[in-house]
């Protein structure tokens, strides 16, 4: 069974305490290798990365010593260490090795005694490196050119299949994409990524390829007002395919008539989401949710604000919302919302009866 990134994360910690191996499997471009970095990160430690697709026997276990070496007088080879290796024995790492199921079968095999022991060729890994892999394998393994893992290589290894929600994306991209980016992918998530099968020589948008289009077109200025739709066109249909780039495009020419966060909690305009239908009211609360807006106390006219808002939404949508304030674990919000009345005297208290009752 898939797990998303928020489970993997939370688990994960338990398995490096034991000292176990990691194997991550997942489609490409959901962000296996952030992850690695994340724990990296959070564990303060650096990460020695190798593509062992890249790598021959040599670039694993190391090349033979040329000097003369003798044990008990009689001449015996010695090897010296790749430094990749030397770095994880002797200090604390992160050892990622990123798509074994592209090795060769010799260096799969040379990792049996990695995964096994902690060591390769005499070569003792540091007790607090940590050694995790990725691949693309798994239940997804038949749409790529990967070799199959057999049950006893697999075993070596403590294996996650991870398939990442869409707000796994959208919590780690809130302050790495631009806000129209943002903004499309939570309400387009249909094209955040290909999850079916796919046709040879077709681009299809991912993950990944969402943040190299962002990278690329946000410092070409196509999200500015007034941006070049037809550049931002011909590079969504690079990064991210034909069909991706249309809806984008039409997204971005009519991009005036967003609503932001800010537009509903500060500045109280609510008279802009007077058209809405659902889609657009829950892709506000999911906005809410992402920002973490309600971590923090808000202020009497931001409460003001909000219940103006909250008593305009449909009965489904209100609940939503209800929920996301509740879950930020601020029960001052919680307290101050339900108190409130909207501008017309609206009691907030009354409207969440009603909604309950009907």
């Amino acid at each position: 069974m898939a797990v998303d990134f928020a489970t993997f994360l939370n688990v994960a910690p338990h398995i490096i305490a034991g000292r176990l191996p990691i194997l991550i499997r997942g489609r490409h471009g959901v962000g296996k290798s952030e992850v690695v970095y994340m724990i990296a990160k959070n564990m303060g430690l650096p990460v020695v990365e190798r593509r062992a697709s890249q790598m021959t026997e040599g670039d694993l276990l190391g090349l033979p010593d040329t000097a003369d070496t003798s044990i008990n007088g009689r001449k015996a080879s010695t090897w010296n260490a790749p430094d990749w290796l030397v770095t994880a024995c002797e200090q604390p790492v992160v050892l990622f090795l990123d798509e074994v199921d592209r090795a060769t079968m010799e260096v799969r095999q040379g990792l049996f005694e990695l995964t096994d022991s902690r060591k390769i060729n005499g070569w003792h890994i540091h007790p607090d490196t940590v050694i995790i892999a990725a691949v693309n394998g798994g239940e997804h393994g038949a749409q790529y050119q990967v070799g199959e893992m057999d049950p006893a290589e697999l075993d070596r290894w403590t294996v996650f299949d991870v398939e990442p929600s869409a707000e796994d994306w959208l919590r780690w991209a809130k302050d790495k994409v631009d806000g129209v980016v943002w903004d499309f992918v939570n309400q387009n998530r249909t094209h955040m990524e290909h999850t079916g099968e796919f046709e040879p020589n077709k681009v299809y948008p991912s993950r990944r390829s969402w943040k190299r289009f962002n990278d690329t077109a946000a410092p070409a200025g196509v999200f500015e007002e007034k941006g070049n739709l037809d550049l931002l066109f011909n590079l969504a249909t690079a990064f991210l395919g034909f069909e991706a780039a249309v809806t984008l495009r039409d997204f971005v020419a009519n991009y005036g008539w967003q609503v932001s966060v800010d537009d509903l909690l500060n500045k109280g305009e609510i008279k802009k989401t007077a058209e809405w239908g659902i889609n657009d009211h829950s892709a506000m609360v999911e906005k809410f949710e992402a920002e973490a807006i309600f971590a923090d106390n808000l202020s009497d006219g931001q409460i003001q604000n909000l219940a103006n808002y909250f008593v305009t939404l449909p009965s489904e949508v209100a609940m939503k919302l209800w929920t996301v304030l509740g879950d930020a674990d601020n029960v001052n919000n919680v307290v101050a919302l339900h108190k409130s009345s909207t501008s017309d005297g609206v009691k907030v208290c009354d409207h969440l009866v009603a909604i309950l009752g009907g």
